[in-house]
């Protein structure tokens, strides 16, 4: 039997991203990438990402987290994921705020309200070897990379930019206006992409407010992700196109991003818890 049967779990979302959280900080148990897809497949545990805490690694911090994407695939850093975490933490106890270290390094969160918290999601890296990219590209506020007719491409030199993820960002007049089901998959698979990507379309509609829809890697299309609208934020600063905060709207909510002067990156957004329950051990028999 699966060391997760029974185990509980929280169902929560993040400006509508989907996410469930773990407690394994009293077990040694690493969640596989089967267990993670299982998880994914259970009718009431239905995620995005998955975050599983662990018992901490570094003083100071509350838990190592792992992150999965529903396809089993690990991911770095996942800033809705982490206001759940902040939200399980905290809730109950009079705390307001959390340390937690993730594979993308250490990320406070702060209670703004009761439901509401904001995460420092660390410093943007632009270098291409740091995205990752698989060619250099001295200038990643737009690279040299397109989808459609090399004469009338339908996409064409997205910002390029880590935040704990890679993540492209393509600039458009409307972000619904294109079948992101389909360009998703090619751009995130991408050869240019070693560490695949995701990939966001993003319309500045004013100076304070950014448009935004993204494909997540590993996951698909989501509501809204965390990384992807830092992304954008500090892209867009760096292009000019804003400055250095913004209300990011996804189709699940809005995020405030700030690209503060010491060059970290805060997002203040929701929480929600949807149920919390305990793992069916019939989830996990075909991962076994």
């Amino acid at each position: 039997m699966s060391p997760l049967a029974h185990q509980p779990f929280w169902k929560m979302n993040g400006a509508g991203n989907e996410i469930v959280v773990v407690d394994l900080r009293k077990s040694s148990h690493v969640v596989t990438a089967a267990e993670a897809r299982a998880i994914a497949g259970g009718e009431g545990t239905h995620f995005d990402q998955l975050m599983v805490l662990h018992a901490p690694r570094m003083a100071g911090t509350e838990a190592f987290v792992r992150i999965y994407n529903n396809d089993g695939s690990e991911a770095g850093a996942c800033g809705n994921g982490t206001r759940c975490v902040a939200w399980v933490l905290t809730e109950g106890t009079s705390r307001d705020s959390v340390t937690v270290e993730t594979k993308a390094g250490l990320l406070v969160c702060r209670r703004i309200a009761q439901e509401t918290f904001s995460v420092d999601m660390g410093e943007p890296k632009f270098g291409w070897r740091d995205i990752p990219l698989a060619e250099e590209f001295r200038d990643t506020r737009a690279i040299e990379l397109q989808i459609g007719p090399i004469d009338a491409p339908v996409l064409h030199s997205p910002s390029v930019v880590s935040m704990g993820n890679p993540h492209a960002v393509f600039w458009v007049d409307d972000p619904y206006a294109f079948d992101l089901a389909k360009i998703g998959p090619l751009l995130e698979n991408h050869p240019i992409f070693p560490d695949r990507a995701n990939i966001s379309l993003a319309a500045v509609k004013s100076p304070e407010l950014i448009v935004l829809r993204v494909w997540e890697r590993g996951t698909g299309i989501t509501r809204a992700c965390g990384s992807a609208a830092c992304a954008v934020l500090v892209s867009a600063a760096r292009t000019r196109r804003t400055g250095r905060s913004a209300t990011i709207s996804l189709p699940g909510g809005d995020l405030e991003v700030e690209w503060r002067d010491d060059n970290h990156v805060i997002m203040t957004g929701p929480t929600e818890l949807e149920h919390a329950g305990a793992f069916d051990p019939a989830l996990f028999q075909a991962a076994a």
